[in-house]
């Protein structure tokens, strides 16, 4: 019997592009290839499709991250000879809904949420307001447009007092905390802005929930969400946050599993996952973010794809729940290619 030919997407244009290189090297490592046969494929910075050669390096040297060349061969998504895509992309153009219509247009099964539920999960400015219609607790803050800041600037900087102090300044549509800020002092405030403004235009400022960080990942089996053990996030060193460098380059956070809640706190949390899961209309897989305040679970973000090395969140939860690395990419395979394609969904 031949084998089902999975193409790995890595790269992409966005800021999280070396991270999905990061990613898409623990999936092509620990595929099952006794059932999948994984091709590589590249999106560049630029936004080229390539397809880099079979050791092609997708690992960190040092402090330096993998990206996808430019001066590789060449391709387009219609040019692919694979039954299904496994997009390893993280941030826009990879995980807002932008790939995954390119699927749908091109007729190719993907993993992962579909159009909608990707850009709405993407955009945490419209994926708020649907939490809270779902009656879970959101960070109280506001949205700026990069239009409205040009020209009202002084107000807006007004309008931020009244969230207190510390707060956090965010792109509404980035990942990995890139672009993001903790703001201690008013006179921070405006240097944050517009270095969030480097990475979209559109920021959001959110007051400091003061909390535990709990994250629960999601799974689809046979259309229904399950969730994870949770996990939670423990920052060392003399990090302010959970922040690029913490996650990625100098191992100073920690996921402590299984977490010690109050009673009927871990069910809350679990339910609440799968309840922004659902509210999103999300597919195949997600992580859930929240704060645990002692007194409130407040759901941080929805992740559609999120970090998957081995030693990523995503496959450490389930790891925890008894679903190994290899069998967790393969329970995600199997629901893809079952899965129809229709944007509508």
């Amino acid at each position: 019997m031949a084998k089902l030919k999975v193409g790995i997407v890595a790269g992409g244009k966005s800021s999280e592009h070396e991270i999905s290189c990061i990613s898409a090297n623990g999936v092509l490592s620990a595929i099952d290839r006794d059932i999948y046969e994984p091709v590589l494929i590249g999106i560049t910075k630029a936004g080229k499709w390539v397809l880099p050669p079979e050791d092609y390096k997708l690992t960190i040297d040092g402090k330096n991250l993998p990206t996808i060349s430019e001066d590789l061969p060449q391709t387009t998504i219609d040019q692919l000879d694979v039954d299904l895509l496994f997009p390893v992309l993280h941030g826009p153009y990879g995980e807002d809904g932008t790939f995954q219509g390119q699927c749908e247009m091109a007729g190719i099964k993907y993993v992962g949420s579909g159009v909608l539920a990707s850009a709405t999960g993407m955009d945490k400015s419209f994926a708020k307001p649907i939490f809270e219609a779902h009656g879970l607790s959101v960070a109280p803050g506001m949205v700026i447009q990069q239009s409205d800041w040009l020209i009202d600037e002084l107000r807006i900087l007004a309008d931020a007092t009244k969230y207190g102090n510390p707060l956090f300044v965010k792109p509404a549509r980035s990942g990995s905390s890139r672009g993001t800020s903790k703001v201690k002092k008013a006179d921070e405030l405006k240097k944050a802005i517009n270095f969030a403004f480097e990475y979209d235009t559109k920021v959001m400022i959110e007051s400091a929930i003061v909390g535990r960080e709990i994250e629960c990942a999601v799974i689809q089996v046979n259309g229904v969400a399950l969730a994870s053990p949770l996990g939670e996030i423990k920052i060392l060193g003399n990090h302010e946050f959970y922040d690029f460098e913490a996650k990625y380059l100098d191992d100073s956070t920690e996921l402590i599993t299984p977490v010690k809640l109050p009673f009927g706190v871990t069910e809350a949390i679990q339910d609440a996952a799968t309840t922004a899961f659902n509210a999103l209309c999300c597919e195949g897989l997600a992580r859930v973010d929240f704060f645990y305040t002692g007194s409130e679970i407040i759901i941080n973000e929805i992740n559609t794809m999120p970090g998957f090395t081995a030693t990523s969140v995503f496959p450490k939860l389930w790891q925890a729940g008894g679903i190994g690395y290899t069998e967790l990419i393969t329970k995600l395979i199997e629901a893809a290619i079952t899965r129809p394609l229709d944007v509508t969904r």
